[in-house]
């Protein structure tokens, strides 16, 4: 028997592996996925920004790192103690101006290379709910933490984020002509802006994206389902954290196995099941170090970490081989 109906979700036409490079945009729900990747060893670079919910914060960034903008002292401002960019999540604040600056540029630094030669680009849309600096009109990523006096709040329209993006993709797709774009809108819920006004922004966010599908075609971008796998299939508070907004590990488990299925090309993800194996060996400690059987464990470990870097040299297996090494020496 089935208990719920199941979405059907095609294939993507070009699918991600091993020798493919991705980055990853948007609200946590891109760390999620973002991080899942990065486990299983893909090439990944996420949110070079921080955590970004709206749509106008992510195209902001993109178009800072299509221009490797470098950030100076005027682009930062101080409060309780830390300088922090209205551009960038608090991850890259810093009680030293300086190495808030460093950081920045050099994420960008890096981060604009990446995206060069990134073979997929995958967005999440949080919210269509902006906050707008009023003293300037800039559309901030962060409010961190200032008097909510200092914004006008409101939400995007369809045609908004459509026109901002339609004019980016151009640009993106002239700056690496081979960029596969995966729109997704997170299934997290922005429950302060309101039951209604939350759906209502979910809604701006799909019909925006479904727009620009229209009319770029499905060959150079796509949607994946993450929302509505959480609001059909996974319609029980018991897929949500303690919080009952965020959804918990499960629930990013079962979306991410969708995902896979049919973003991830299958000689790709045996190999991944190789490698969590090897993650897992990486993660157990043993309760008597000094047995045998350990001995042989740690072996079959860099016999198998060997083997899959020799057939995929992008594979970095650094962090575990040195401690196998290192268990091996002890003997």
């Amino acid at each position: 028997m089935r208990f719920f109906t199941e979405i059907q979700i095609a294939e993507f036409h070009s699918q991600m592996d091993y020798s493919k490079s991705m980055m990853l945009f948007g609200s946590c729900f891109s760390e999620n996925i973002g991080q899942k990747l990065i486990d299983l060893k893909f090439d990944v670079d996420m949110n070079p920004f921080g955590i970004l919910y709206n749509p106008e914060s992510i195209a902001n960034s993109l178009r800072i790192l299509l221009e490797k903008r470098v950030f100076t002292e005027d682009d930062l401002f101080q409060d309780q103690g830390l300088w922090n960019s209205f551009y960038h999540h608090s991850r890259f604040s810093d009680v030293d101006q300086g190495a808030a600056l460093e950081r920045i540029n050099n994420r960008i630094s890096s981060s604009h290379e990446f995206l060069k030669k990134a073979d997929f680009l995958v967005i999440t849309f949080g919210t269509a709910w902006v906050y707008e600096l009023r003293k300037t009109g800039q559309i901030v990523s962060n409010c961190h933490k200032i008097h909510a006096a200092e914004f006008k709040r409101f939400r995007l329209g369809v045609y908004e984020i459509t026109n901002v993006y339609r004019e980016l993709l151009e640009q993106l797709w002239k700056f690496n002509p081979e960029l596969k774009v995966i729109f997704t809108v997170s299934p997290i819920r922005h429950w302060k802006d309101g039951a209604a006004e939350n759906q209502l922004s979910k809604a701006t966010l799909i019909l925006a994206i479904d727009q620009l599908i229209k009319g770029f075609g499905n060959q150079s971008c796509a949607y994946f389902p993450s929302y509505e796998l959480m609001m059909d299939e996974l319609r029980d508070y018991r897929f949500y954290a303690d919080d009952m907004l965020h959804i918990n590990p499960v629930a990013v488990d079962y979306i991410f196995e969708r995902f896979s299925k049919v973003m991830i090309a299958k000689e790709s993800m045996d190999v991944s099941k190789k490698v969590m194996k090897i993650r897992k060996a990486f993660e157990h400690r043993p309760v008597n170090p000094a047995t045998e059987e350990f001995k042989v464990f740690i072996q079959q470990n860099l016999n198998q970490i060997s083997q899959l870097t020799s057939q995929f040299p992008n594979l970095d297996f650094s962090q575990e081989q040195t401690y196998f090494e290192a268990k091996l020496a002890a003997f």
